[in-house]
């Protein structure tokens, strides 16, 4: 496992495998990572946007190979911690639930509701417990930063909302999307749950762009299917692109006045005298500083 004091990045985006190739990013290399919790999705592409040290990290693989419920997510949020990233960025398609937000609006929601089941979302387990507080699953200074970016470049954005995060990867019934949409749940989508987890526990500040790219199913006429999902995402990408490019440089030099970095202070309720050696050493990345 590569050493975590060896910083090569600050911030981190994890998204589609194009985001890559955006106007902006240099000096790209491959950076591979081993993790306690096994492979990441693909090997890092370490590179430079804006002169901010950056990892890119394609969510599902390089050529898109891996279910939303098959992502690695532990190994990939320890793999960006283990190159120094301390901001992190999730780029995903999302449906809408609502009317208001079409597709190839952004959003950047403030809440999470968790459908999955059967995923990994904890660092913790196997004779360490910790509980971390999750009341603001996002990063809201770092998500303002992005939407006021977003908004100067012209890109219609909205700021707030909840994210509803459903298993996959099968599409919404209509029974379903209506449920959600009766609930007031802004958007659905299959990532962010897990994701915004595992970025707090290993204190990142962690924001969702939300490309909308549907209306899901619960408007008649314009169900999802992958094909529409793909046709605007392609769109979306090129906006998307521009706010990574627009937004890192302030990101990055912007102290944290949240709560994330210091997010497993008060975390971990297990005695340090009864966590075992070979747990302190898997975690270390994580609770170093605290154990």
């Amino acid at each position: 496992m590569k050493s975590s004091s060896n910083k090569k990045a600050k911030v981190g985006i994890i998204g589609g495998s194009g985001l890559y190739d955006m106007d902006g990013f240099s000096n790209k290399r491959l950076f591979k990572v081993k993790t306690p919790f096994g492979e990441p999705s693909a090997p890092l592409i370490l590179g430079e946007i804006s002169g901010v040290p950056c990892a890119f990290l394609a969510r599902h693989g390089n050529r898109h190979t891996i279910l939303p419920q098959e992502i690695n997510f532990r190994a990939n949020i320890w793999a960006l911690k283990s190159v120094g990233v301390e901001r992190l960025i999730g780029v995903t398609a999302v449906g809408s639930l609502k009317e208001e937000l079409p597709p190839r609006h952004f959003v950047f929601p403030d809440q999470i509701f968790d459908l999955t089941h059967g995923r990994a979302a904890t660092f913790f387990g196997n004779g360490i417990v910790a509980h971390t507080a999750f009341h603001t699953p996002f990063c809201l200074d770092q998500s303002k930063i992005i939407f006021d970016k977003s908004v100067s470049l012209g890109i219609n954005s909205h700021k707030g909302g909840t994210y509803v995060c459903m298993q996959g990867p099968l599409f919404s019934t209509k029974a379903e999307s209506r449920f959600y949409k009766s609930l007031g749940f802004s958007i659905i989508g299959m990532t962010a749950s897990t994701e915004a987890k595992l970025a707090r526990e290993a204190e990142i500040c962690y924001s969702l762009i939300s490309l909308v790219t549907d209306y899901d199913c619960w408007k008649d006429g314009e169900e999802v299917s992958a094909d529409i999902v793909t046709s605007v995402m392609h769109d979306n990408s090129k906006n998307a692109q521009k706010l990574l490019v627009s937004s890192i440089s302030e990101i990055a030099r912007r102290d944290a006045r949240c709560a994330c970095p210091e997010a497993m202070k008060y975390a971990i309720v297990t005695s340090p005298k009864a966590i075992t050696a070979s747990v302190k050493k898997k975690l270390a990345l994580i609770i170093g500083k605290y154990i």
